[in-house]
């Protein structure tokens, strides 16, 4: 069944706070927020500079009244509206050194959050937040896009089920080029200038960055834990202050071993995140270049390549739910996001209804 597929899902409101003008991940997260018409965006404090927020909200078609001048106003008014009128949950679109102010006053507030990753600046900041949302009893999500793709959730099923028998080995790799180059110190880079920036970044710009998606895929997929690393990160544009590229050799607690990769000056390169997963009776690789495909290789029989569709009864449940169109039409890096706010409002759905669910990436990931 198409994760759109139910009409008659009562549609959530959200505010957003960040995504105002420069903001790529702003609009990404507007366009999967209403891609299956199950959220409408009601609000939002899109920027410091409260001119562009009225921009931004002028062209969304939003209610001035519901424009604010910072985050702080946005939380507390949208609170003192009526139930059927206020938000039902926060997004956070900010550069990373501004993701755990607003959650931590969206959840003392009572409003559940879902932040674009990592978490928080550092890790402990990522405690308090932990500590936040388990006082709250209400819902925090991450938004790693990548295991919204479907061919990942059949590439989990098939690890899962033990089409592969024990894992064995992992090999992760995410190559970009767009850093290969000193782009941060142009005037109209806003997003290498904040990326670079180690008081908004955080202490690591390519791991941080896109390991951490290598990283995700890792545990998601293989089911397993993450416990030991030696890495070895680089600086290669002089004059950068945070990592452009990394290396690691990683251990998994079932025994597994792997390699991961993340680099942004592999100059040509756009996104190329690919992940090969091996244990005793064969193996799977996915990339994102080609992400309506999983290839599965048995030790036994000839190379298999599963394609994603609504159509596909070979698929589990959790892909075919992903898949919105049939096999043939491919759905890429949109799509998948708008999977990952799908989860999240199943999640408040059923929460609304007395369930606790788990069913998305939260705070333990984070």
């Amino acid at each position: 069944m198409p994760v759109n597929s139910n009409k008659s899902m009562k549609r959530l409101k959200m505010g957003m706070i960040g995504g105002g003008p420069g903001s790529f991940i702003g609009e990404i997260h507007r366009i999967a927020a209403r891609l299956d018409n199950k959220i409408d965006l009601v609000s939002g404090a899109f920027s410091s500079d409260f001119k562009k927020t009225e921009k931004i909200g002028e062209d969304l078609g939003l209610s001035a009244s519901r424009l604010y001048k910072d985050y702080e106003t946005m939380i507390k008014t949208e609170a003192t509206l009526p139930k059927e009128d206020r938000m039902d949950f926060v997004v956070i679109v900010t550069p990373n050194h501004m993701h755990l102010p607003p959650a931590l006053l969206a959840l003392n507030t009572g409003f559940h959050v879902l932040s674009d990753k990592p978490a928080t600046l550092n890790y402990n900041e990522v405690v308090v937040l932990k500590d936040a949302v388990e006082k709250s009893g209400l819902l925090y999500g991450l938004t790693h896009t990548y295991l919204g793709y479907p061919m990942v959730k059949q590439a989990k099923f098939m690890v899962k089920s033990g089409c592969l028998g024990k894992v064995r080995k992992i090999l992760v790799e995410y190559p970009q080029g767009w850093l290969s180059q000193n782009i941060e110190r142009s005037a109209n880079n806003k997003q290498a200038e904040w990326r670079t920036d180690p008081a908004r970044s955080g202490i690591s710009g390519c791991m941080g960055d896109i390991g951490t998606h290598a990283h995700s895929l890792v545990e998601y997929i293989s089911g397993n834990i993450m416990t030991q690393v030696c890495a070895d990160l680089n600086i290669f544009v002089e004059g950068r202050m945070l990592d452009d590229d990394g290396s690691l050799l990683f251990r998994m607690d079932n025994g597994a071993k792997g390699v991961l990769t993340a680099s942004q000056i592999c100059a040509g390169e756009d996104n190329n995140l690919t992940i090969k997963i091996y244990g005793e009776k064969g193996g799977i690789e996915w990339c994102q270049h080609y992400p309506f495909n999983l290839i599965y290789r048995p030790i036994d029989l000839p190379e298999q390549i599963l394609t994603a569709g609504v159509n596909k009864a070979y698929l589990c449940e959790e892909a075919r739910k992903a898949c919105r169109t049939p096999a043939g039409h491919p759905e890429g890096y949109l799509e998948a996001f708008a999977n990952i706010y799908c989860e999240f409002v199943e999640a408040i759905m059923a929460f609304n209804n007395g369930i606790k669910t788990n069913e998305f990436i939260g705070i333990e990931e984070g």
